[in-house]
């Protein structure tokens, strides 16, 4: 056997799957396409999670649009977060043109368009289907940690949940808990202190600030009501097909705390809600999260160590995360261990600090016989991946250079006439259209401020009449005391008057 052939046997029963699974696309060996000779990744293991990566333009988007629409075929639901906006024509049939059958002819796969069934999701204002969550769901760990606060400033956040949980006051959005903020520091710091112990005003300040900031890249938009359930992520359309909900984040590039935060409680609600699946067929779920260098970029120890912790635990839910990004050197190591899946796209060196970084990536793919990983990473062409995944077993598949199938639907965006006729047909748009504003803390802390407020002038009136009457009786007693010296002067004069004139008789009498 000659070395193309070996090389075949070796993918062939490396990507050998006994249970569905999809297909990336075919092996390439030295350039070529080897007819046949495809690369399958079985679905049981999608829920390991796995890493996109590759420099602008090499074909991430179009990768993560296969994997979207194998998924949704299998009936598996997908959440993306799409960042720069150009996913959403999964939603239309593709167009069948000469450059796709000819890349599907060199790997012998045949293919026909299709179009996928799609929720447009918004964090914003954008047109779509609203999602929101409430600062109780996120409980004082989480919140905390969104607002990278340390030890002192948590076991205060902690304090506030408890008081509002002890007194049956929602905390649904920002103005709520900033609301309590202000109280717990002003008419409410005796209350405070008596019964869960003193809160320094310099620490309340520090985490008014954090929220502020949260408040000011657009938070008020997703804290409150009604929340969203992640029953809504797990639809199937009525010919058996996943719902692809494309989150449209095009609008907060510059808003990566929103992003984390976001991200953050949906992976938490997803955990908490969801029961153990154990080692099932396929994923109940599949996230994949594009521009995922936005969320470490930014996040504090405390916030890596939550997502750590959620991306391990959250696989044995049926669920799988995969990170899109241009370097895999922008995901932490912690993270990057755990995921099974690895489809690289071409990286370019342009500088030494590049061919380094070239390196380093090359040093977290398995070794073959067949590649050199470093030279093999700046020679593929668009549309074309080192790929290593885990089989059925778990193990990690050989290293394969592959060339990617193309997507069935709309390399393209839709229109905003599209984007309007999808979302007016959308039942989770009408569900989630509505904004609530039940009474929350805010509203019952104004009323207890109210009745506050007025008890005190109730008191002040009350004294003030107090002393209004204290001082009528004051000047009663002086007028009284005054008036009797003058009636006693009187009376004097009278009785001495009486006295002299009485003299005066008894002499004239003589």
């Amino acid at each position: 056997m000659g070395k193309q052939d070996d090389f075949k046997k070796l993918i062939t029963e490396g990507y050998t799957s006994k249970g569905e699974s999809i297909i990336l696309g075919g092996a390439i060996l030295d350039g070529v396409a080897l007819v046949d000779t495809h690369v399958k990744i079985p679905l049981k293991t999608l829920n390991r999670h796995g890493l996109i990566a590759g420099a602008t333009g090499t074909g991430k988007t179009k990768t993560i649009q296969v994997l979207s629409e194998q998924l949704s075929s299998f009936g598996i639901p997908v959440l993306m977060m799409d960042i720069k906006g150009d996913f959403s024509g999964v939603a239309k049939e593709g167009e069948e043109k000469s450059f796709i059958t000819d890349r599907h002819a060199k790997i012998n796969l045949p293919y026909h368009t299709a179009k996928f069934p799609v929720e447009l999701l918004t964090l914003s204002e954008q047109n779509g289907v609203r999602l929101r969550a409430t600062v109780s769901e996120f409980g004082p760990i989480l919140f905390s940690r969104i607002l990278g606060l340390n030890d002192t400033q948590s076991g205060v956040v902690s304090v506030i949940f408890k008081y509002c949980d002890d007194n049956k006051m929602p905390l649904l959005d920002l103005k709520d808990i900033k609301k309590i903020i202000s109280y717990i520091t002003e008419e409410g710091k005796e209350e405070i202190t008596e019964s869960y112990g003193r809160i320094s005003t310099s620490t309340t300040g520090i985490i008014l600030r954090k929220i502020i900031e949260l408040e000011q890249q657009g938070a008020e938009l997703f804290f409150g009501e009604m929340s969203f359930d992640i029953d809504d992520l797990m639809r199937i359309d009525e010919n058996g097909k996943g719902y692809i909900n494309v989150l449209r984040l095009t609008d907060i590039q510059d808003k990566p705390k929103l992003f984390s935060t976001f991200m953050l409680s949906m992976l938490a609600e997803i955990y908490q809600q969801m029961p153990e699946k154990g080692d099932s067929d396929q994923p109940e779920l599949v996230i994949f999260i594009d521009e995922a260098h936005l969320i470490f970029n930014e996040a504090s120890k405390a916030l890596l160590e939550q997502i750590e912790t959620i991306v391990k635990l959250i696989r044995s839910k049926g669920v799988g995360i995969y990170f899109v990004t241009q370097n895999p050197m922008d995901v932490p190591s912690g993270v990057l261990a755990q995921l099974g899946l690895k489809i690289q796209h071409a990286l370019r060196a342009f500088t030494a600090k590049d061919r380094k970084s070239i390196n380093q990536t090359a040093d977290n793919y398995p070794s073959s016989d067949y590649y050199n990983t470093s030279e093999v990473l700046t020679s593929l062409g668009i549309g074309e991946a080192l790929v290593t995944a885990l089989n059925e077993k778990g193990i990690p598949t050989p290293l394969v250079a592959t060339m990617m199938r193309a997507p069935m639907s709309r390399m393209d965006i839709l229109t905003e006439s599209e984007i309007q006729e999808i979302n007016s047909k959308s039942k989770l748009v009408k569900k989630y259209s509505e904004i609530i504003d039940r009474e929350s803390a805010y509203e019952m802390l104004n009323k207890k401020i109210a009745a506050i407020d007025a008890e005190a002038a109730k008191q002040e009136h009350e004294k003030q009449e107090q002393k209004a009457t204290k001082t009528r009786t004051t000047q009663e007693k002086k007028e009284t005391g005054a008036m009797g010296k003058s009636v006693l002067k009187v009376l004097t004069s009278a009785t001495f008057i009486r006295g002299v004139f009485g003299v005066l008789s008894k002499i004239m009498k003589k």
